[in-house]
């Protein structure tokens, strides 16, 4: 058993708060402009649970419980649910990430207990407890009988701090003396070594856990200067023992009537030493100024909600909402390789939680940049910070080629999930401008462009194996490429539709190799031209073209306007076929359209885009408003109803995605076709099972039952539902 007195600190000014806090300057608004959003917007998701077990999902009920993250921390909470009487007084958690993967480090770590002569009081005494999330906050409310309530709020002060206020008050009419304390246990991962890697240590204003090197590549990844830390404003005393720890306040407090007392702490999770040391220094500002921190938080979720809510209608708000909060729990500030704050996939997946995908990243700008258009620029220069350069020591013949994943940890530090053996869709250039509508920033543009321009030409000259101006899935020069299949796979990744049918190695479906004009293997090509890549990449000249015109470049902005009108007829003239209605990948030995793999959802790609001419878009407009093909329960399968090979559970091979439901809406309206449109959205949010409710957004939905799918909390469902709700594809 160890213990540790605090020391009281001095008092800092309130301008402490003004510090800079995950790269921006945190000054306290008008109190006028940080008003509560309103009870409209209260639990539009479901955050209550309490995990059983350290690993997410590792318990009997296996339900992964939804949590609250802000600001880019890498760790969550959540709120117990009501009844749950062993976990009142604190908050859920918190899921830590370590570094790549999800774990809660306790059931509530900092769970609060008030005394009075020595009795524990209840804090269920005057009735059941409130636990409410509202943006930006999960709020506690406590009646404990006799006149006395207790209200915890949980914000996020810091890109690695949350910050609690404890408010007790006296509405009784005698003066009251009151004791506090905290408690709490860790939540052990059940196998070695991971078993081992937290410990409790007590400190001088509270308590830390530290964490031990631990390298399981698909599991658990610390460098052991990880540290998760309790900081208390007032005077403590701590004692642990063993995996238990329990925090005193030195002193009681004597509350008068009507008076009120704040118990305040911070609880901070960092990586590195130097983070650790930065860190402390801004839990102390952040205890020295609260009301300033609580101020500006509220502050910045007023203008995140009024973003999103913008032009939706008033019924679909709270929808909008849930999405705006998705999105920021699954934001990660700059930590390990990663070099600018991202949007991961989803925390709710281990798989999803420590990484940014490419064409992940531009979708989500688009709808993070309704409410923070510098954080959706962010997320683009991430992906851009590993785009290959001429003088890569490992793979120079890919220059301006963008890596599929990155994560915390690359494989020189032991990572198994970055990715580099594939791209993503080329759809940077739309999502660039999309950003730029919304911040208005040219610098960024001009930031952008060179790296956008080489982006292109590595498509074609890396992937267009028979040099006719029209490009191919495929897959780099890499180690893992070890193998024909293994070639054929990262090509199906490279699409991001992994396993549709029009892949599948049982219909054709192989690779051929490309090579410089001095014999070099620069990488492969699916032996098929694929619609959808041609079609992103007609848009993308044309997305190229804007931005040339908007830095002043006319020139560059005529030519990218031709070549993108060149690259639109071609997809206009090989692509479709008239006697199926539909567009399709083509063989590329003959420009045979692939009919015999059915009709996916890609052949709506070249209405989003525009390269589909009137005629051909009112035949692809019978199949998307066919209950028998695309209008399903659910619209848009990711492959038709029709098709002998849609499965409606089976990933790319029919579930809805909310991605390619924006492109065919989109598709729609493209060509005028605004009713259906307008139709085919009311049907979507209608029966894509508990989005208009407090359950998470899905990665996919079953499109004969609505049923939910994969990953809850997705980003790229929650960014692309912004601009449905508001019906602007």
């Amino acid at each position: 058993m160890t213990t540790h007195r605090s020391a009281r600190r001095p008092a800092r000014a309130l301008a402490a708060a003004l510090l800079l806090v995950g790269g921006a300057s945190l000054a306290a608004p008008p109190a006028s402009a940080a008003a509560p959003q309103g009870p409209d917007y209260a639990d539009v998701l479901d955050l209550h649970g309490t995990p059983k077990a350290a690993l997410p999902g590792d318990s009997e009920d296996n339900n992964p419980i939804s949590t609250f993250s802000d600001r880019g921390a890498w760790h969550a909470y959540a709120l117990p649910k009501a009844g749950d009487k062993a976990a009142y007084g604190g908050f859920s958690g918190p899921l830590y990430i370590a570094q790549e993967y999800p774990w809660w480090l306790s059931k509530s770590f900092s769970r609060m207990r008030l005394t009075e002569d020595g009795r524990t009081l209840a804090l269920d005494a005057g009735g059941t407890p409130r636990f409410t999330s509202q943006p930006g906050r999960l709020l506690q409310s406590y009646d404990l009988g006799r006149g006395l309530t207790l209200d915890l709020t949980l914000r996020f002060a810091t890109n690695r701090t949350a910050m609690v206020r404890a408010e007790v008050r006296n509405t009784g009419n005698t003066a009251r003396t009151l004791g506090a304390d905290w408690t709490g246990s860790l939540l052990r991962p059940k196998k070695a070594p991971m078993h081992d890697a937290p410990s409790l240590k007590p400190t001088g204003h509270g308590v830390g856990v530290d964490f031990a090197k631990v390298r399981e590549k698909w599991d658990y990844l610390t460098d052991g200067t990880e540290r998760f830390e309790v900081t208390h404003k007032d005077p403590v005393h701590t004692t642990v023992d063993g995996d238990t720890y329990k925090t005193r306040a030195a002193s009681p407090v004597t509350l008068a009537p009507g008076a009120a007392h704040h118990f305040d702490w911070t609880e901070s999770y960092t990586f590195t030493d130097a983070e650790r040391t930065r860190e402390a220094e801004r839990a102390r500002s952040v205890l020295a100024a609260p009301d300033a921190y609580a101020t500006a938080g509220d502050a910045r979720w007023a203008r995140y909600v009024a973003g999103v809510t913008r032009g939706v209608p008033a019924d679909r708000r709270r929808t909008a909402v849930k999405s705006l909060e998705t999105l920021v729990s699954n934001w990660r500030s700059a930590a390990g390789q990663l070099k600018h704050d991202g949007m991961t996939p989803s925390i709710s997946y281990k798989w999803f939680t420590g990484g940014l995908w490419a064409w992940d990243s531009w979708k989500q700008a688009v709808g993070t940049a309704r409410f923070d258009p510098a954080l959706a620029e962010s997320q683009i220069r991430s992906m851009f910070d590993y785009q290959v350069t001429a003088d890569s020591k490992t793979r120079p013949q890919d220059a301006g080629m963008i890596p599929d994943a990155l994560f915390y940890n690359d494989p020189e530090r032991g990572g198994g999930n970055w990715n580099e053996r594939n791209s993503k869709p080329p759809m940077a250039s739309w999502s660039v401008w999309e950003v730029y509508q919304r911040s208005g920033d040219r610098s960024f543009l001009r930031e952008l462009y060179p790296k956008l321009a080489a982006y292109q030409a590595w498509w074609y000259r890396n992937r267009d194996h028979d040099h006719d101006g029209l490009a191919e899935y495929g897959a780099t020069v890499d180690p893992a490429n070890d193998s024909t299949e293994q070639r054929r796979l990262a090509a199906a990744w490279e699409s991001g539709l992994d396993n549709a049918p029009r892949f599948d190695a049982k219909l054709g479906t192989s690779v051929v190799a490309n090579h410089a004009s001095d014999g070099t293997l620069i990488g492969y090509s699916l032996n098929q031209e694929s619609v959808d890549l041609n079609a992103y990449l007609a848009q993308d000249q044309a997305y190229l073209a804007r931005i040339a015109d908007a830095i002043g470049r006319p020139g560059g902005a005529a030519k990218w306007r031709e070549k993108s009108e060149h690259t639109s007829a071609a997809v206009r003239a090989k692509f479709y076929d008239k006697a199926d209605g539909w567009f399709h990948d083509i063989a590329l030995k003959d420009d045979a359209p692939l009919t015999d793999r059915g009709r996916g959802i890609e052949g709506a790609v070249p209405l989003w885009t525009g390269a589909a001419s009137q005629d051909q878009a009112a035949h692809v407009r019978q199949r998307l408003t066919d209950p028998g093909e695309f209008a399903t329960h659910v619209p848009f399968p990711t492959v038709s109803k029709a098709s002998p090979y849609f499965a409606s559970k089976e990933y790319w091979r029919g579930p809805v995605w909310f991605d390619h439901a924006y492109i065919a809406l989109g598709a729609l309206r493209h060509y005028g076709y605004t009713k259906d449109a307008d139709d085919l959205t009311g049907k979507l949010l209608a029966n894509s099972e508990g989005l208009t409710g407090d359950r998470p957004i899905q990665e996919n939905y079953d499109p004969l039952t609505g049923a939910p799918l994969n990953s809850p909390n997705f980003s790229w469902s929650a960014s692309l539902l912004l601009p449905i709700l508001s019906g602007e594809q």
